[in-house]
């Protein structure tokens, strides 16, 4: 079969290294020169299952409104006459309740689990290095208001079986010794240890490689256009160089998925939320995270990536506007210094935003559509890189006519309705 996929971000290279290894013919369209020039290109570098969980749940409005009050909070409204944004702020407060929640958590986090063995198995079959640590993540909690509500998430990290630590101060310092100098800025902290870290945009160069190894075609500087399609099934891609045509279609393009796919009657309920991250040389190692530390209270995330530093954070609803703007470096900077204030220098760091596609639910759009022969692969939000791997797989299955290893039908866009 003669797969055509739509983006070369870590969902759409990893999907087409799985289905090249199948045996399919394999096409990548996208419009930038490279892989991974876009949302996959400078996010917070966590891969982490055990932190898969939606935005939308119970208390989040209220939360919302003081986040929006806060020097360095971490959501920025910028509202716009969009009906898709207020269509999609609707449905994601809809699913603010507790059944809601745990019932999406639960499908992320069973992607994002099979997602991280997948690239265990993706490392021995091809040794594949991508400035990767295994040290787990830590949750960091500021109050003890934050520490005392983490029963929700726990209970279905014990249903996943999912490991996980509660450490007070000391153990916060033995998991991340550098947080030693800041104890008295945190009560406590939620580990993760099987979560991993590594340099996505470094990763999905490689894997691209690999997979034109295997025969992919990589065709880049190709803007799409449009779908053509006919009797119930898309027949071409319709690019600025010509025609592509394929036997099946997987779009694979994040946030810029919708547009491409309202034409056909697709209605995907994903908006792009802006996120920011700055990249900081390490100048004292001692005094540097050693794994991913989440900052509860800012929800900002701090990553080691070999001799660098990724700060990533903020959720900033504006459309497609990729403007970077100094407030939102400032929040990064400050949170960093705050708790690895000997870690990097902040002055040399390099500034970056992208656009994550984001449901209603937190939970991705992956599988099927009304179209017999096309797939879908986006709304993974900050969690791309945590389930690309899990995500190609599964989609390697779907299209080779094989039953997936976890349960499918909850990802796919039926069941919007």
């Amino acid at each position: 079969m003669h797969v055509v996929i739509l983006g070369s971000g870590v969902v759409g290279t990893a999907t087409a290294y799985y289905l090249a290894r199948d045996g399919h013919a394999v096409t990548v369209v996208d419009r930038q020169p490279g892989a991974a020039l876009e949302t996959s290109f400078g996010n917070a570098g966590e891969i982490s299952p055990g932190l898969s969980a939606p935005w939308a749940g119970p208390g989040v409005p209220l939360k919302a409104i003081r986040w929006l009050l806060m020097a360095h909070g971490p959501l920025v409204i910028r509202p716009l006459l969009d009906p898709a944004m207020w269509r999609w702020g609707l449905a994601l407060l809809a699913n603010c309740t507790a059944g809601a929640y745990r019932r999406n958590k639960s499908r992320m986090v069973s992607l994002a689990e099979y997602s991280r063995d997948c690239f265990r198995e993706l490392r021995r079959e091809t040794g594949i290095a991508y400035d990767d640590r295994a040290r787990g993540t830590l949750q960091l909690f500021r109050t003890m208001a934050q520490l005392e509500g983490i029963e929700r998430d726990a209970e279905v990290l014990r249903e996943f079986g999912v490991p996980y630590e509660v450490l007070d101060r000391s153990g916060v310092a033995r998991a991340e010794p550098a947080l030693a100098r800041v104890s008295g800025k945190f009560v406590g902290g939620l580990r993760l240890p099987n979560d991993e870290t590594g340099d996505c945009h470094l990763f999905t160069q490689r894997l691209a490689r690999l997979a034109e190894a295997r025969g992919v075609q990589f065709q880049f500087g190709t803007p799409i256009e449009e779908l053509a399609f006919s009797g119930g099934e898309v027949t071409g891609v319709r690019t600025a160089s010509g025609v592509v045509r394929g036997d099946a279609y997987v779009c694979a393009l994040g946030s810029y998925a919708p547009q491409l796919l309202a034409p056909l009657g697709i209605r995907l309920p994903v908006y792009p939320v802006k996120g920011y991250s700055i990249t900081v040389p390490i100048t004292d190692a001692a005094g540097a995270p050693e794994s991913t530390v989440m900052d509860e209270t800012y929800k900002v995330a701090i990553t080691r990536l070999g001799d660098r530093i990724r700060v990533g954070g903020t959720a900033e609803l504006a459309g497609y506007d990729l403007t970077l703007r100094p407030g939102r470096r400032r929040t990064l900077e400050f949170v960093v210094s705050d708790l690895f204030p000997t870690g990097g220098d902040v002055a040399r760091a390099t500034f970056w935003a992208g656009l994550r596609p984001m449901t209603p639910d937190g939970t991705p759009v992956v599988g099927p559509t009304a179209y017999r022969n096309l797939h879908l692969a986006t709304g993974h939000g900050t969690l791309g890189w945590t389930m690309s791997a899990g995500t190609g797989q599964l989609l390697a299955d779907l299209l080779g006519g094989r039953k997936p290893a976890i349960d499918a039908g909850v990802l796919a866009l039926s069941r919007y309705g």
